[in-house]
């Protein structure tokens, strides 16, 4: 499926994008393992990138921030001199808020972390991907984007509903590039974002509403994203692949 490509997975120190990091690496690929603040949990997923036979870098910076953003792709270009797949996937809740209670401040941050950085970090990629003559991108946008989000996530939801219509507007702009981009948007997963902001009776209740009738896995989200990176998905563009056990159907 793949041959030897370099990828860089954002926010891969745990959840979705730990789960597609060791994915990619079990594949074959050599991954950038990206995080912010927790630098154990990223050292843990590039051991077991390294186990999987995959090769590792370590990348710590503020994706929202664009010189760190610069530093992060200057790092990736001169151990690899290449990016072939971007998974756009750092994000985070931040804190629940409703409407009412929402300061300008933390709006701000939700957007800035949630939607800002994809926009930054696949600016930044553009000029290798361009030279190389093709690349991927795949965003990580939610179901939230689509049913407003559970309570207090009004900007979590709106700034989600951002980064599916970014996709969209990316993969016209850059199909001339031979880069195609494209996205997946998770239901409610088992990852330590649903630990930190989501209480146990809310996540009772998120699960009894979902078909399936339970939360989804990390692991269940990755077939998704290598298919969006795969040769498979080379008539594919623009498109947002709904991954929530049934809880929202187009």
């Amino acid at each position: 499926m793949f041959d030897n490509e370099v990828v860089w997975v954002t926010g891969s120190s745990t959840g979705i994008g730990r789960a597609t990091a060791i994915g990619f690496a079990e594949r074959g690929c050599k991954v950038a393992v990206h995080y912010n603040s927790s630098e154990d949990k990223a050292r843990e997923a590039a051991a077991r990138i390294e186990e999987a036979g995959g090769g590792a870098l370590i990348l710590k910076g503020d994706v929202s921030d664009a010189g760190d953003v610069k530093r992060m792709v200057g790092e990736i270009e001169n151990r690899y001199g290449r990016l072939d797949i971007l998974v756009n996937n750092a994000g985070s809740l931040i804190e629940r808020r409703t409407l009412e209670e929402m300061t300008g401040e933390l709006w701000d941050r939700v957007m800035e972390v949630n939607l800002k950085s994809v926009f930054l970090v696949s600016q930044a990629v553009l000029p290798i991907m361009k030279r190389q003559g093709k690349g991927r991108i795949i965003n990580v946008s939610s179901v939230a984007a689509r049913n407003g989000g559970g309570p207090g996530s009004v900007a979590y939801a709106t700034a989600k509903g951002g980064v599916s219509t970014l996709t969209r507007a990316m993969a016209k702009e850059l199909i001339s590039e031979n880069i195609l981009v494209n996205g997946i948007a998770p239901g409610v997963i088992t990852t330590p974002f649903h630990d930190q902001f989501t209480p146990p009776e809310l996540r009772e209740k998120q699960a009894q509403s979902i078909p399936m009738g339970r939360e989804g896995t990390p692991e269940e989200t990755v077939g998704s994203i290598l298919f969006l990176a795969s040769p498979a998905a080379n008539y594919l563009v623009g498109e947002i692949i709904e991954i929530n056990g049934g809880l929202l159907m187009s």
